[in-house]
């Protein structure tokens, strides 16, 4: 997991690598300083020896000179290091979240997705930079401070060494209840994600129900269990300080009563024992050797709360995409006969319930294919076979003569446009969602696809026309218009299969004729599925398919199936004025 994570530094790794070594500097610059301040005091001040006392001075004022300019870089070095790991992880996700199938979208929530593209990675991003930064202070500044307290007293600095097991010990009890703590907390954000993402969604479903009072509730509801979870990590984490504190002023009383008779022992002679400035540089070194490890437990416990990021930033990256180009994939459809030899298909490998069932069709190129259905008989996981949005289960399914699975995935769905029944309009002009279907279009290409979507009349009403500015979503234009934009923008693919998964359901009757009359009379050479609930919106197609339990129940033309499909029949009187006749 952590190599593969490692991958994302990428061209940050210099200033992920001069940090450290920056930081090193500082801290020899810190642990020096001690030293030299011990020997200012017994060389110079106490022996009133002033051209050491200048000498000291100096040297003192470089260290400290030193010690900031290594600190100002290693933080410069670490935050670039950091920010662009940041952006490199985020990057690799989303681009494997757009080679996911919708099979791979389906087992991530799309609440889930967005949390990790930004919390976690920003919890990743603080954790490393802290990495690379904090945890070499602190294991630097603890070795060398050690070792200094070590050259001055090795009677004093054993009691460093009784110490610190206790803060090992507790470290080592508090983390695992952490973690533990911080997982759920974790999940916990998905769910408040996924609440907030689902009322802004819904926002007009909402209002119109007069639900902001319990959309409110459930909000506060699941905020206050994350606040609950958080909260009680954090007092477990509150524990740290005191014992920390508790730990230094141990530290310090011990040094002062064992350093104090060791003074007074030697008489203050180096030579003989401790001196005066020596015992004061052992406080500097209880101060640094004690601060490290609590700095240190501190990154423990950052290290903690980034191991769920982690594993959920990781799930991401490995998860592989179920549906992807074969190796010396086919470049080119040759036209857009389509044919279902037995095809059968469910929605994952353990799923109990075939959505379709062994599914025979052959639809010539050319044909223009009428699908009816009731709800759940399938008819939309049909159409979403041809273009590879999933697999079959059972059998093969082939366009122009190849089966699907062995196409090169993007010359496939750029062959195959699809209007889906929930369509789709991004934030950004006309002229921009249009070019969706195909960037180099002209403008005489984007009002002939209008044209025959019956959208060129209503652009040109705005005043802005096709620069008009459509909203995230496309809530700033009917459902109607919408739909009309999205044809326009499949037919700019040129493609040789057009599906229209009840892509009209919004247009009235006398559009939706006009549509279709274009469609015959412009693009011949495309095979055309159309599925819909109105019997006239299919009725003058050459074949139609009708779906009853993902089953193929009856297939013909208009005028064959009200002679032989009782499903047909009770589809076509109930749709008709005097039925009941």
């Amino acid at each position: 997991m952590l190599k593969r994570l490692a991958r994302c530094i990428r061209e940050y790794k210099w200033a992920a690598l001069l940090s450290p070594l920056c930081m090193v500097g500082e801290v020899a610059m810190e642990v020096t300083i001690p030293l030299v301040m011990a020997q200012l005091y017994d060389y110079g001040i106490a022996m009133k020896n002033m051209d050491v006392v200048v000498s000291k001075s100096i040297l003192l004022v470089v260290c400290a000179l030193c010690s900031l300019g290594f600190g100002v870089l290693s933080a410069v070095f670490a935050s670039k290091a950091a920010t662009g790991f940041a952006k490199n992880l985020r990057q690799d996700m989303f681009y494997q979240v757009q080679r996911f199938s919708f099979s791979n979208i389906d087992s991530f929530s799309s609440a889930s997705i967005v949390t990790r593209l930004t919390s976690d990675v920003a919890n990743l991003q603080m954790t490393f930079q802290m990495m690379i930064r904090m945890t070499i202070r602190c294991v630097m500044m603890l070795v060398l401070a050690l070792i200094s307290a070590l050259r001055i007293s090795v009677k004093l600095s054993t009691i460093y060494l009784q110490v610190m097991p206790v803060l090992i010990v507790a470290l080592c009890c508090l983390v695992p209840l952490v973690f533990r703590i911080f997982d759920r907390g974790f999940k916990l954000m998905d769910k408040m994600n996924n609440t907030v993402q689902e009322n802004i969604r819904g926002i007009r479903v909402v209002k119109s129900f007069v639900r902001e009072e319990k959309e409110t509730e459930k909000f506060t509801g699941v905020s206050a269990e994350l606040a609950k979870n958080f909260s009680k990590a954090e007092k477990i984490l509150a524990l740290n300080s005191p014992l920390m504190l508790m730990c230094v002023y141990a530290c310090t009383l011990s040094i002062s009563w064992v350093g104090a008779h060791l003074v007074v022992a030697s008489g203050n002679d180096p030579l003989r024992g401790l001196t005066t400035g020596e015992l004061s540089s052992m406080f500097t070194y209880t101060t640094q050797i004690l601060s490290s490890l609590m700095q240190m437990s501190m990154v423990f416990v950052m290290m903690t709360m980034s191991r769920s990021p982690m594993r959920r930033c990781y799930e991401l990256l490995q998860a592989k995409p179920d549906l992807v180009s074969p190796e010396n994939a086919v470049t080119e459809v040759a036209d857009g006969s389509i044919d279902f030899d037995n095809v059968s298909f469910r929605y994952s490998a353990t799923a109990k319930h075939r959505a379709l069932k062994e599914v025979d069709l052959h639809i010539p190129s050319g044909a223009t294919v009428g699908i009816l259905g009731g709800t759940g008989s399938g008819k939309s996981t049909l159409v979403q076979l041809i273009p590879r949005l999933y697999d079959v289960s059972e059998g093969s399914l082939r366009l122009g003569g190849v089966d699907v699975r062995k196409y090169d995935l993007e010359v496939l769905r750029d062959n195959v446009a699809m209007v889906l029944q929930k369509n789709e309009l991004f934030s950004g002009t006309i002229r921009e969602n249009l070019r969706w279907g195909n960037p180099d279009a002209t403008d005489e290409e984007l009002i002939h696809a209008c044209t025959l979507a019956c959208a060129h009349e209503f652009i040109t009403g705005f005043p802005d026309g096709y620069d008009t500015y459509i909203e995230q979503g496309g809530t700033n234009v009917s459902g109607g218009q919408k739909q009309r934009l999205c044809i326009a923008r499949a037919l700019l693919k040129k493609p040789k299969v057009l599906i229209l998964d009840d892509s009209t359901s919004a247009v009235d009757t006398k559009t939706d004729a006009m549509i279709r009359q274009a469609f015959r009379e412009e693009i011949p050479n495309t095979t055309k599925l159309i599925i819909a609930q109105r019997v006239a919106s299919v009725e003058d197609a050459d074949m139609i398919v009708i779906l009853e339990d993902g089953m193929v129940a009856a297939c013909g033309t208009h005028a064959e199936l009200l002679e032989s499909s009782p499903i047909y029949q009770e589809v076509y009187r109930s749709q008709q004025k005097g039925g009941e006749q």
